[in-house]
């Protein structure tokens, strides 16, 4: 038979979106609904789509929710299924082990939710289609929670729902560990995997499906977010596609400044890479940029010395080009040029040899004589250097001024 089917999983309703608590200009109420809108769309597409059923692999919820309003507000998204003729399979995760309402809540009659006390297998009447899954009891079920599963029915389409890091090589927690040898060995036509969220097809034959969570929380979960529609075709998986359903997406940008030496034209550079961003990366929709200034330029030392000003100046350069687009945070990785370095640090050599050997002292005892004698006497008392200077201890001012003429010198060439 031919038929459809949907395979999410870490939605981790009501989930809010980490990091932006100290940028006023982003939308509290987006930040707070982004996993409400993104299941929202999992249903828009679900019936658009005329899919058999939906499946939810596992981080349905985030961890125990404190008030009946997130679980209520998936059963009213499952009742729009349930009107369209469309049913739910759901194994529950590491997420929603922790929850003590989860257990509490009735759900819709098409939604059906896998045991914990051991692995279960349900059949969806309209296309004979066999799925198999385990809801977690804990945290971590341990390495021997999918070799527990079945083996596959014969004569149908089979699914397999597991909640798993599989070797733990993808940068999750590794619950549930296992190869992808060990779920071949079962014989299931597609594996509808969660737990990681990113996107990503272990394996093409079977098929091993991680389709990533429906909405990016933080700076690390970047690029579209969604679920993953199988088409299958004589009992076998004909397509597999990525369909974006985030309702705000996470991109991290990369400014070089390589060379620059001009204040404006990091503000180009700045402007021009967040454009690129908008245009490539956000799919029409708000964007949450984490941006880093890096490169070998000249103006290293003067991004360094005030980076919250070039911070702010970022932002308005974001905020200039599109009202769609905000900074979460803006890291400063810039270099100075090795040239300039080396020279620096010759001078620092030169001085510091004139200090050592008096040459220096010698050279602007005479020049600063009437320059101190015209100083105010009240100084003395504000200021050690001074003082240094009357009582002749030049060498002593000399490396206490070292670091302010460095600096002075280096903007000299800047400007």
């Amino acid at each position: 038979m031919d038929f459809k089917f949907l395979h999410a999983a870490d939605i981790h309703l009501d989930s809010p979106l980490r990091g932006l608590s100290r940028y006023g200009a982003v939308p509290a109420e987006l930040v707070r609904t982004a996993t409400r809108g993104a299941l929202d769309n999992l249903v828009a597409l679900a019936i658009e789509e005329d899919v058999a059923f939906l499946i939810i692999a596992g981080d349905l919820y985030d961890g125990d929710w404190e008030a009946f309003a997130t679980g209520l507000f998936f059963c009213s998204a499952m009742a729009r299924l349930q009107e369209a003729g469309i049913e739910v399979f759901v194994v529950y995760g590491n997420h929603d082990a922790e929850s003590h309402l989860t257990k509490q809540l009735p759900l819709p009659l098409n939604v059906r939710v896998f045991s914990a006390a051991k692995p279960e297998t349900f059949q969806h009447e309209k296309t004979g289609a066999r799925l198999h899954g385990q809801s977690y009891k804990t945290r971590d079920p341990g390495p021997e929670f999918a070799a527990g599963y079945p083996a596959a029915s014969p004569g149908g389409f089979n699914i397999g729902l597991l909640h798993t890091a599989l070797n733990g090589d993808r940068g999750h927690a590794p619950y549930a560990a296992c190869h992808p040898d060990q779920l071949a060995a079962k014989g299931y036509d597609y594996w509808a995997l969660g737990h990681v969220h990113k996107f990503d097809v272990v394996r093409r034959d079977p098929p091993m499906v991680f389709p990533g969570n429906l909405q990016g929380r933080h700076a690390r979960e970047v690029g579209p977010k969604g679920a993953a529609l199988v088409t299958v075709t004589d009992n076998r998986v004909a397509s597999i596609d990525h369909v974006a359903l985030d309702v705000v997406r996470w991109a991290t940008a990369d400014v070089d400044l390589t060379d620059a030496d001009l204040e404006s034209e990091v503000h180009e550079r700045i402007r021009l890479t967040l454009d690129a961003l908008v245009t490539e990366q956000s799919g029409g929709r708000p964007l949450m940029a984490r941006v880093t200034l890096g490169g070998e330029t000249p103006l290293h030392d003067l991004l360094a010395r005030d980076e919250n000003s070039w911070r702010e100046a970022t932002r308005a350069i974001a905020e200039a080009l599109t009202q769609q687009v905000w900074l979460e945070k803006v890291i400063f990785n810039t270099t100075a040029p090795q040239e300039a370095a080396e020279v620096s640090d010759e001078f620092d050599d030169l001085l510091q040899g004139l200090i050592e050997s008096g040459g220096l002292e010698d050279l602007v005892r005479e020049d600063l004589r009437e320059l101190i004698s015209r100083l105010p006497a009240e100084l003395d008392g504000e200021s050690e250097l001074v003082a240094a200077l009357r009582q002749g201890a030049i060498n002593s001012a000399l490396e206490a001024a070292l670091p302010a003429v460095r600096s002075l010198l280096k903007r000299g060439e800047h400007a």
